[in-house]
């Protein structure tokens, strides 16, 4: 078999796993295993396997990521996350929505210490989400000022993303 036609074979298997619901990185995991299998062996697709996971393992870069997920921990269960909380709102709460602006600052802020978009969603979710609700904010409104200031985290470095 002539590798553009395990190419074409592998990208209409990929397609039609995807359409059975299959999670993306299982699917392309099998097209790929099962591609080089077709191209060279078993074993070599085997000691591809084995290598690429020792070395996605064992990247310096992954390091962080336990580091990151320490420092939310340390953050939430310190209270510092209502602290940034408030301290946004004492910057900004005067003004109309202030109360929505700050916490899309606080969780901006608890996303840069932690690394996390969904770490800082969560947190800054159990703290601004009562607030709001008891100055009387839309849930809607409140809802999604959380869930835009979560995404925040994965642009402020350092993040896991930029990692």
């Amino acid at each position: 078999m002539s590798e553009a036609s395990v190419g074409v074979y592998g990208i209409a298997v990929l397609f039609v796993l995807l359409a059975l619901r299959i999670p993306v990185a299982f699917a392309m995991f099998v097209v790929g295993f099962f591609g080089i299998v077709a191209l060279d062996s078993t074993n070599s697709a085997m000691s591809l396997l084995a290598s690429e996971a020792f070395t996605l393992a064992s990247s310096p870069e992954l390091v962080v990521i336990p580091v990151f997920i320490l420092m939310g921990n340390v953050a939430s269960a310190t209270g510092m996350s209502r602290r940034l909380y408030d301290a946004a709102y004492a910057l900004i709460g005067s003004v109309r929505g202030g109360l929505a602006s700050a916490t899309v600052i606080g969780c901006g802020g608890f996303a840069a210490l932690s690394g996390s978009s969904v770490a800082s969603a969560l947190t800054m979710g159990k703290v601004a989400l009562v607030e709001m609700d008891r100055f009387d904010y839309d849930n809607r409104l409140s809802t999604g000022a959380v869930a835009a200031g979560g995404t925040l985290g994965i642009l402020i470095p350092p993040s896991t993303g930029f990692v």
